[in-house]
C-alpha cells in the first residue's frame, strides 16, 4: 500500500501483550474449557479458543502440568470475587447488597468446583492462590470484604458484622447441593439468613 505520491505506507502494529498478561489470557480461556474436558483439554484446543498459536502456550508456560496448576490456582484465587464485592453499593438496602454479594460468591464457588472436580483435585492437595493466598488467608479477605458491606447497618444488626459475616459466609458453603433440594436464589437465601425460617406470622 502507498500514499499517492508512491511513499509506502507504514503499518503500526498494535502493542504486543507482556508475558504475564499473555499468561493471563490464556489461563482464563482455558478454565472453562478445563470445566468441561478436564485434565483431557488439548493445548492445542485452548490455542484455538485464544486465537493464538500453540506454540505461544509453551512460550509462557513450560508444559500443559504447568498451565494446568496455573489454571487450578487461579479458579482457587478469591481475587475476582473480592473485586465483585468491593464493587457492590453500599448505598444499597441490606438484602439487595447480599443478594449481590452472594450471587458473586456462588459463581466463584461454581467456578472452584467446576475446575477441581474436572482436574480430580490433581491430589487433593489445595495449592494456594494467587499472590499467596492460601485458603484461609481466602476465608478471611472474604469474610472482611462482607463484613464492609455490612457495616453501614451495623446499628440494626444483633451481632458484630464480622461474626455475621462469617455465618452469612458459612451458609453459602454449607447450603444442599442435591438434585432434589434445588439452591435457593440469592434473593431467598438472603432471606432466610435475615428473617430466619419461619413464615410471616408465626409464632
Amino acid at each position: 500500500m502507498t500514499t499517492p505520491k508512491g511513499n509506502p505506507v507504514t503499518r503500526r502494529r498494535a502493542p504486543g501483550m507482556s508475558p504475564e498478561q499473555r499468561r493471563k489470557m490464556i489461563i482464563q480461556t482455558a478454565i472453562p474449557l478445563i470445566a468441561e474436558y478436564g485434565a483431557a483439554v488439548t493445548t492445542a484446543k485452548i490455542a484455538r479458543a485464544a486465537g493464538i498459536g500453540e506454540g505461544t502456550i509453551f512460550r509462557v508456560f513450560a508444559d500443559k502440568d504447568e498451565l494446568l496448576q496455573a489454571c487450578m490456582t487461579e479458579a482457587l484465587s478469591p481475587e475476582h470475587a473480592l473485586r465483585e464485592l468491593d464493587a457492590i453499593d453500599v448505598s444499597q438496602p441490606l438484602p439487595d447488597r447480599l443478594a449481590e454479594a452472594a450471587e458473586a460468591l456462588q459463581a466463584h464457588m461454581d467456578r472452584m468446583g467446576a475446575v477441581l472436580g474436572s482436574l480430580g483435585h490433581r491430589g487433593g492437595k489445595h495449592p494456594g492462590t494467587v499472590r499467596g493466598a492460601g485458603r484461609d488467608e481466602s476465608t478471611t479477605r472474604i469474610r472482611a470484604a462482607l463484613a464492609e458491606l455490612l457495616e453501614p447497618d451495623k446499628a440494626a444488626l444483633r451481632r458484630p458484622p464480622e461474626q455475621i459475616a462469617a455465618l452469612f459466609f458459612g451458609l453459602l458453603f454449607t447450603q444442599p447441593r442435591t438434585q432434589d433440594e434445588p439452591l435457593l436464589t440469592p434473593q431467598e437465601l438472603v432471606e432466610v439468613f435475615l428473617h430466619g425460617a419461619l413464615s410471616e406470622g408465626t409464632e
